[in-house]
């Protein structure tokens, strides 16, 4: 086994320099640096750095399955969040390989059918008001499961309905009705029409323009027009974009350069913003940018110069931090050292793990994984971020069926919007 990086004698050349001028920032980034290199030092004093760090994969699924039967009284604070509970154990648990048993998997569906409202759209939980972040993370946990009773729990009629009623006359989406608008919305709304067919050109009209308001000097893209560029912003922006067939507008040199300096070059994991602290989930919403872009530059003139081999980052560095220092001990993945588990995290380290493990295109598919085999995970959808089989055998369901109607009442609206503003 090749010699991990995080164990060459000139890794700690890669340290933080804060050129004695510290601040409160710098000062908070070498505590992690430090809290870091002690878990590689003790990594190279055990059989790790023999035989290479071990995925604890069986650790991680009792810590997921316990989470979807009970959860501690700390958790009441998600009460508006359970799909979202839902989505990123039972993803977690698909990318280890794991799919639900079949009475769990229908208690899941009893319980989101439960959370979608006669108006379309799902809730945070049973008689909440319909959200459009629950709503995406509903129809993906539905997907997931990948069962026809799963599928038919989604009422694409309202559901279609549903996203008309969130959109604003520019094209971006409310998060829910009086809610704010960011990028998220335009995320989850493009990705659960596209999933269950229910996208049509008049729903997501001038969405693209007013998603690149959103990409900053930077590069990457920001919730709103104006703000930081964030990495969570910037995969819902650029996978809205690709979805819509819109990725050209994007100014992908820019968010190449962002993204690739995102990577820290000590801890080997991402950070969400510029000078911000390594955190696990970004080894997603950072590192799941990569095969999107690549996508997009293999469309344009300059191909040749990609490679086929691998992604724009280092991706044996983001699998040794997350495996020698994102794993809690009792089972789920974490932020950073010293950070207790969650779902949330368990969710985003493993898809990025994913992300880093395979490099896939249409014709190629190459593994790197780093310490032993069975720490292989399965394959992610870039765009969705559920497992490709689940998200073929979805996209062929759902596209057997019509793409309901578009509402007259909104094609009303949207003309008098057009008059109000003087387009027509």
């Amino acid at each position: 086994m090749a010699t991990l990086r995080c164990m060459q004698f000139d890794h700690a050349k890669e340290r933080f320099d804060d050129e004695k001028l510290p601040t409160v920032t710098s000062d908070e980034q070498v505590k992690v640096e430090c809290s870091v290199a002690a878990l590689y030092n003790f990594a190279r004093t055990t059989n790790e750095a023999l035989k290479g760090p071990l995925l604890h994969r069986e650790r991680h699924i009792a810590y997921l399955k316990k989470g979807l039967v009970d959860l501690p009284e700390g958790f009441t604070v998600l009460d508006a969040s359970r799909p979202w509970l839902i989505y990123w154990a039972v993803h977690a648990l698909e990318l280890l390989d794991v799919r639900l048993e079949d009475d769990e998997a229908a208690k899941v569906i009893d319980f989101l059918r439960h959370c979608q409202n006669p108006s379309g759209g799902f809730g945070g939980g049973p008689g909440q008001y319909s959200h459009l972040a629950p709503t995406y993370a509903a129809v993906n946990a539905l997907v997931i499961i990948g069962t026809k009773e799963a599928y038919q729990i989604i009422n694409r009629d309202t559901l279609q309905d549903y996203l008309w009623s969130m959109r604003t006359a520019e094209g971006a989406f409310l998060m829910h009705e009086g809610g704010e608008i960011d990028i998220r919305g335009v995320y989850c709304a493009v990705s659960v029409a596209r999933l269950t067919n229910i996208c049509t050109e008049q729903l997501f009209e001038n969405t693209p323009h007013w998603i690149m308001r959103c990409q900053s000097y930077e590069g990457g893209f920001s919730g709103t027009p104006g703000m930081e560029a964030h990495g969570g912003y910037t995969f819902c922006g650029l996978a809205a974009l690709t979805l819509l067939h819109a990725h050209h507008l994007c100014h992908t040199p820019t968010l190449l350069k962002w993204a690739i300096n995102r990577q820290m070059r000590f801890e080997g994991g991402f950070q969400g913003r510029t000078n911000k602290l390594v955190d696990g989930c970004y080894s997603f919403w950072q590192g799941g940018l990569f095969p999107v872009i690549h996508s997009i530059l293999t469309q344009e003139s300059n191909a040749e110069s990609l490679s086929n081999e691998r992604w724009m980052f280092q991706q044996e560095a983001l699998q040794e931090y997350l495996l020698l220092c994102c794993q809690h001990p009792r089972g789920g993945l974490i932020d950073k050292p010293g950070k207790p588990p969650d779902f949330y995290h368990t969710c985003y380290t493993l898809s990025g793990m994913s992300v880093a493990q395979h490099f896939t295109t249409k014709d190629i598919h190459k593994k790197y994984i780093v310490g032993k085999p069975a720490n292989e995970l399965t394959l992610s959808h870039p765009f969705y971020n559920v497992g490709v089989e689940a998200a073929v055998a979805a996209t062929e369901y759902f596209c057997s069926l019509p793409v309901p109607q578009v509402i007259a009442k909104h094609l009303a609206k949207m003309e008098k919007e057009k008059e109000s503003s003087g387009q027509s």
